[in-house]
């Protein structure tokens, strides 16, 4: 089964894969982590990749669409996270997975207000040392600015900050709308409420993927 999350940033896709991963056995293709991984194993693709990012530049649909073929297993479930992003794209992966008999079987949507995000996203702060995430808000550290693990300074990352957030929320808006409109037409997407706490929100997915239909 191939699944693919839409969702803007912030909306808790990344942790219901991990649980899909963990407790249904799925793979969680994330296509950024994806891109970092052949940039650093050095494949053929990830340098043809690497010239583009360098240059701050997209990585073309083209190039994105092989990667994934590389990774994407011959068996098992398939969690597609932060692509297909264009009907180009989403064109792409059809033809892709046709000429192996495959299709995306669901999509589902993760919808949040932009209030909620910019809540979750502009409270995140991260371990400049260890990586271990906080949030001022929902789970600060004990000590205001220091890691509870390692001690580490914690910041803010540039991309969690409102003006950002805002920007990439209206980005993900405009590119994402067609997304939601070609996946409607075929009828496999599923609209999710992303403020629903974790656990709720993960019994909700594990019943739509569970349903066959």
């Amino acid at each position: 089964m191939i699944v693919v999350f839409l969702g803007p940033p912030g909306a808790g896709k990344g942790t219901q894969a991990k649980l899909l991963s963990q407790r249904l056995g799925f793979l969680h293709l994330s296509t950024g982590d994806i891109l970092r991984e052949a940039v650093k194993k050095q494949t053929p693709l990830g340098i043809k990749a690497k010239e583009y990012m360098d240059r701050g530049e997209l990585v073309p649909d083209n190039l994105i669409i092989a990667l994934i073929e590389e990774y994407l297993p011959k068996e098992g479930g398939v969690i597609l996270d932060g692509f297909p992003r264009t009907i180009a794209q989403a064109e792409a992966l059809e033809n892709m997975l046709s000429a192996k008999s495959k299709k995306v079987s669901k999509v589902l949507l993760f919808d949040s207000p932009d209030e909620v995000i910019i809540d979750r996203l502009s409270g995140r702060r991260v371990c400049s040392n260890c990586g271990a995430v906080y949030h001022i808000k929902y789970n600060p550290p004990k000590k205001e600015g220091v890691c509870d693990l390692c001690g580490g300074s914690l910041v803010q990352r540039e991309d969690d900050k409102e003006e950002v957030i805002k920007n990439r929320l209206e980005v993900y808006k405009r590119q994402t709308q067609p997304l939601i409109d070609f996946y409607k037409k075929k009828g496999i997407i599923y609209r999710l409420d992303a403020t629903k706490s974790v656990e709720e929100l993960f019994a909700e997915v594990e019943g739509i993927i569970k349903d066959g239909g």
